[in-house]
């Protein structure tokens, strides 16, 4: 039965303890991990979010009562133990930081009991996912999972430390605004007060920040959350955290700086790596051009490298194609794996159709020199040993082609250079490669909507050598944007933002949107800027990312506290859930349900 705490004060956590304690009467709790009766002697693993240490019940030591009361004690009680710190009379446990001393126990109080727990809490869990985030309170008690939860913690505490001692205030913005769909969808929150009408939750504070700006604030953070109504993967959540901000009279160079020395902080004081600075910069194009991606992994080489001018005027007509359709051919050296089997190579093909290729061209080089390829008839033996010579290929090398559109061959290649380092196991896991990711394009044309889209959002600044393409060929112009990637996966991303009012315009209207459209969603912001404003730029990280990252964990759900799944829904809560009709009829709603169509 579950007793009181009586006066109880714990004077330690767990791993607190340590062996210039020995000799002194110490107070734990926490939850017993597991017990074992040795007879005459019960041995107790006690766990705090701290880590374990073990407890040692005698009878001499607890009398009759207390020993009996030890016997009942099973994994989840509980309890609590004043006791004596000794040095371990069994063999130290190396795997432990308490691994050379114990608690001989003088007292036990069981606070609660448990019935037995559905899956066993315990680090590395084998328990399928579904199941321990039903049961996501008792998941959390996991050792690793805890030791997430704390790197969160502490990164966000130095994180406030590091801006506020840079000058940065920390804002709050609203979480309930108005809806402004350009980009994701907006969860939507309706109002009672205003039947009919709507808040969005924010997206990103964006807006405001910029507002903030144009009140004077001049450098401004806030760890913030954001919602997004998309489909899910292992890095998105419906509802994620940023670390934002913003800064006026600030330039690439400014936000870059201050934020490399962020970044450096909070590895070497939270996880004891070193980032070195400055990090490495690399244009938009250069990252496509080299590896087919906007977020590159640079942990391996692998590289693309683009062999359109020497395959023009072969007799391949894939490749002639492409060429002949505005496209490129381009392919990655696969060192030391020209021997790979058949199957394989088939399965890198089929891969790299779920990329949009309608095919993947190979050139096997055997050890002897002698040439096997997919293609091979249609080119001769020089042709073939000249584009191995521009490969760099060497004896025993696979080389694999894609040709279309530069779209596709990036995507293509960009993919299957990651899938190819994952299967080899090219990738060094200890590792972490940042990279400043600098002018993208201003735009890209949506296929759906017929119009130009901003790759980033409506107030990124273009290149200032590039305001003159806005007239003439929007499509090239490059944006004063960033991002910052580690290890192939974005953590952060920012702009210069645009202050000047005819360079919104412009904008506005190479966006498909009238002058009354522009105000109409964005007028409080228009409006600002009319009493003004400051040149200003801003980024913002992906809390959840940076940390699963550090963590070295696969998916964000494993750090963040009470994640969704792909559906968006919490197995614990049952959320998303109906209504009663009482709160449905205050808010002036009727619920029209489509039946869904019979499969």
């Amino acid at each position: 039965m579950a007793e009181s705490m009586k006066g109880l004060h714990r004077t330690h956590r767990c791993t607190e303890i340590t062996n210039a304690n020995i000799g002194e009467e110490v107070t734990v709790m926490g939850w017993v991990q597991k017990s074992r009766n040795k007879g005459g002697i019960i041995f107790v693993d006690l766990r705090d979010r701290s880590g374990i240490l073990q407890i040692i019940f005698e009878e001499a030591d607890v009398k009759a009562e207390g020993f009996a009361k030890a016997e009942k004690l099973r994994s989840e009680f509980v309890i609590a133990v004043v006791g004596k710190v000794v040095a371990r009379t069994g063999a130290v446990n190396e795997n432990l930081a308490t691994g050379d001393i114990e608690i001989r126990a003088t007292k036990l109080t069981v606070l609660s009991e448990a019935q037995t727990p559905p899956f066993p809490i315990e680090e590395g869990s084998k328990t399928k996912e579904e199941l321990r985030l039903k049961y996501r309170y008792l998941d959390l008690r996991r050792p690793d999972i805890q030791r997430n939860l704390i790197l969160r913690s502490q990164a966000a505490t130095i994180v406030r430390t590091f801006l506020a001692e840079e000058g940065f205030l920390e804002i709050e913005t609203p979480i309930l605004q108005k809806s402004t769909p350009e980009g994701a969808r907006d969860y939507l929150v309706p109002s009672r007060v205003h039947p009919g009408n709507f808040y969005a939750l924010p997206q990103s504070p964006q807006l405001f920040k910029q507002l903030l700006m144009c009140s004077g604030y001049d450098r401004y953070f806030q760890i913030a959350k954001c919602f997004r109504d998309e489909d899910l993967r292992a890095d998105r959540q419906p509802e994620f955290t940023q670390i934002d901000m913003e800064l006026s009279f600030v330039d690439i160079d400014d936000v870059i700086d201050v934020n490399e020395k962020l970044l450096q902080k909070l590895f070497k004081e939270t996880i004891g790596i070193d980032v070195a600075l400055p990090i490495q910069r690399m244009t938009w194009q250069e990252a496509m051009d080299r590896y087919g991606s906007d977020k590159p992994d640079t942990r391996f080489g692998m590289e693309l490298k683009n062999v359109s001018d020497v395959v023009k005027g072969c007799g391949f007509g894939v490749f002639t194609g492409a060429l002949e359709n505005g496209g490129s051919v381009r392919g990655i050296n696969v060192k030391g794996q020209g021997a790979m089997p058949r199957k394989k190579i088939d399965a890198l093909v089929a891969f790299a159709k779920d990329f949009g290729a309608k095919g993947l061209a190979y050139l096997c080089i055997g050890e002897d020199g002698s040439y096997k390829s997919s293609f091979s008839k249609f080119m001769t033996e020089e042709e073939l040993k000249n584009l191995a010579t521009s490969m760099g290929a060497e004896n025993g090398d696979l080389l694999l082609f894609a040709a279309d559109v530069d779209k596709v061959v990036y995507d293509v290649l960009g993919n299957l250079r990651l899938e190819i380092a994952k299967n080899l196991e090219l990738i060094d896991q200890d590792k972490y490669n940042f990279l400043w990711v600098t002018e993208f394009p201003l735009f890209e044309w949506s296929e759906e909507q017929k119009r130009f889209v901003a790759m980033h959002h409506p107030f990124t600044m273009p290149m200032e050598e590039d305001l003159e393409l806005l007239e003439t060929a929007p499509e090239k112009a490059r944006a004063k944007a960033y991002d910052i990637v580690l290890n192939g996966t974005e953590i952060g991303g920012g702009s210069v933002r645009i202050y000047q009012n005819d360079v919104q315009e412009k904008m506005f209207e190479l966006l498909g949107f009238t002058k009354e459209e522009a105000y109409e969603r964005f007028g409080f912001l228009l409006n600002a800027f009319k009493y003004g404003v400051p040149p200003h730029a801003g980024l913002a990280y992906g809390l959840d990312r940076l940390i699963m990252l550090m963590a070295k964990e696969e998916s964000i759900r494993d750090v963040i506290a009470f994640p969704k799944i792909k559906d968006a829904s919490c197995l614990m809560t049952e959320a998303p859930d109906v209504v009663d009709e009482k709160q449905l009829e205050e808010l002036e709603i009727a619920l029209v349900l489509k039946k869904k169509e019979q499969e």
